[in-house]
């Protein structure tokens, strides 16, 4: 209760500025919002391409580091936290700007109703989905019918959504309540990059420069989903000592842990050298192009790791209860493209023995990567900025 009087009291608070600040021109600017940062920042070098004549404004979260460099005209704000001027500067270029781009949920959203000539896209975060989300999203049931009618307010804002393939436009429908009209069929942006032999080579010879233990070695990339109960009492459910003893030492591993967790996890030094967390220094699609072998559970990565062909292996330690308190869209066992495993050794045993279908591997990368072909950033921006009617 007492956090829906808070949310409702920030809403009516963003309104009325929002609304004092549409009482200013609409100017021909392009404000994005980010919590992640890739999508938005493929977007943004596309426009600078397309020598993009308007103003842009980046409003992002605390947390995000936003890739590449950026044009010295180009706005960066605070979003959605206590720097007060950021704030205001933030309602005033959402309220002024012809193009949004967001990448999340974003509640303020609810509470704002954009004019006419503006348009809002959603970028969203991933490229696929293995959990349900948004309106699909199970715990729903114990939200108030205040909260749930605030989410379907929120993803009524969204005039455009991209997707990477028919699969994730069916999930919008649910998730989103999205119509057909509102689905850009042109791919996911930050895509482009697995498709791009000369960048992915110096994406490659930047790690190994920053990581010359892993040069010559077969890299094994554990990246799990973050789960609430990890800020409380994070545990490393793979048991990394067998694997390095038993795989030998051909074999590194690398872990990416949420952001949440960092500096949760302690190394033994035993294991330094041949175990090394990743987690606070690289972004995952980075590590990505010197990973042979990724084990992950829900999380979305296999989506875009697909598009390298390489083998995946996947590790639900807590299927049954994740599935109760998230749910899928799909039976688990049938929907991802490699094995399913539920102890450190049959790890070992799928990697040892080289269990893996690449046939199902190249499957999923078609079935999700449907519109992603390496153009996806151009195609959108020709779609949203230079459409000839």
């Amino acid at each position: 209760m007492a956090r829906e009087c808070i949310i409702t009291i920030y809403l009516f608070v963003f309104k009325i500025l929002f609304n004092f600040f549409k009482l200013f021109r609409l100017k021909d600017k392009t404000t994005f919002i980010v919590s992640f940062g890739d999508n938005s920042s493929y977007v943004y070098n596309e426009l600078r391409k397309k020598d993009y004549p308007g103003d842009i404004v980046f409003l992002k979260n605390k947390n995000v580091t936003l890739n590449g460099s950026y044009d010295k005209n180009v706005k960066i704000y605070q979003f959605e936290t206590y720097h007060v001027l950021d704030t205001f500067f933030s309602i005033y270029h959402l309220a002024t700007s012809k193009y949004i781009f967001i990448d999340n949920y974003y509640g303020f959203l609810a509470g704002v109703k954009f004019k006419k000539s503006v348009t809002c896209t959603q970028l969203w975060h991933a490229a696929g989905a293995i959990k349900k989300f948004g309106l699909m999203d199970p715990t729903n049931e114990t939200r108030s019918k205040r909260a749930n009618a605030r989410f379907l307010k929120v993803y009524n804002r969204f005039d455009h959504i991209v997707v990477g393939s028919e699969k994730l436009a069916e999930i919008y429908y649910k998730a989103f309540a999205a119509t057909d009209k509102k689905i850009l069929r042109t791919g996911i942006p930050r895509t482009d990059l697995f498709y791009n032999e000369v960048q992915s080579q110096k994406k490659r010879q930047k790690m190994f420069d920053m990581l010359p233990n892993i040069r010559h070695k077969k890299v094994i990339l554990y990246a799990p989903t973050y789960r609430e109960s990890d800020l409380h009492c994070f545990e490393l459910h793979l048991n990394v000592k067998d694997m390095v003893n038993q795989l030998g030492h051909e074999y590194i591993i690398l872990l990416k842990l949420h952001p949440a967790v960092n500096g949760q996890y302690q190394l033994n030094e035993e294991l330094s050298g041949r175990v090394i967390d990743c987690s606070g220094q690289f972004k995952i699609n980075d590590l990505l192009f010197i990973t042979d072998f990724l084990i992950t559970d829900y999380s979305s990565i296999p989506f875009e790791f697909s598009i390298l062909e390489k083998p995946m292996i996947f590790y639900p330690y807590d299927m049954e209860s994740y599935k109760s308190e998230r749910g899928f869209w799909e039976d688990y066992s049938e929907f991802v493209p490699g094995p399913v495993v539920y102890k450190t050794k049959e790890i070992i045993d799928v990697i040892l023995n080289h269990k893996f279908d690449y046939e199902k591997i190249r499957e999923f990368k078609g079935k999700w990567n449907e519109y992603s072909h390496g153009h996806a950033s151009e195609s959108l921006v020709k779609e949203l900025f230079f459409k000839q009617d």
